[in-house]
């Protein structure tokens, strides 16, 4: 009886330890989801983004920071993106450093 238990109880950690890791695939592609579809809604014509910022899961948002011009001739913007993990949607609004 105690080996049985013992047995689910180790195979159970095991699981659960499997489950919490991604690879760095995984990762690569979330990240790449994220930046397209912030980019995708931005219409900067050549933005600059910035490397993911990913909030711990009780958030559930990846933060993008955009830099670019959306059209000819027009002022340099920055655009700070939320990338919702869930949903897979993005919101964009624009931001200035202070003082700028």
């Amino acid at each position: 009886m105690l080996k049985k238990i013992a047995f689910a109880l180790l195979s159970v950690l095991s699981t659960a330890a499997v489950a919490n890791a991604s690879s760095d695939s995984a990762w690569n592609a979330l990240f790449a989801k994220a930046n397209g579809t912030c980019i995708g809604q931005s219409r900067m014509d050549t933005p600059e983004a910035s490397a993911p910022v990913v909030f711990d899961d009780s958030v559930g948002k990846i933060a993008v920071m955009l830099r670019g011009k959306v059209g000819k001739n027009k002022p340099t913007v920055n655009l700070i993106c939320l990338y919702d993990k869930k949903t897979g949607k993005a919101s964009l609004e624009e931001f200035r450093w202070l003082g700028k």
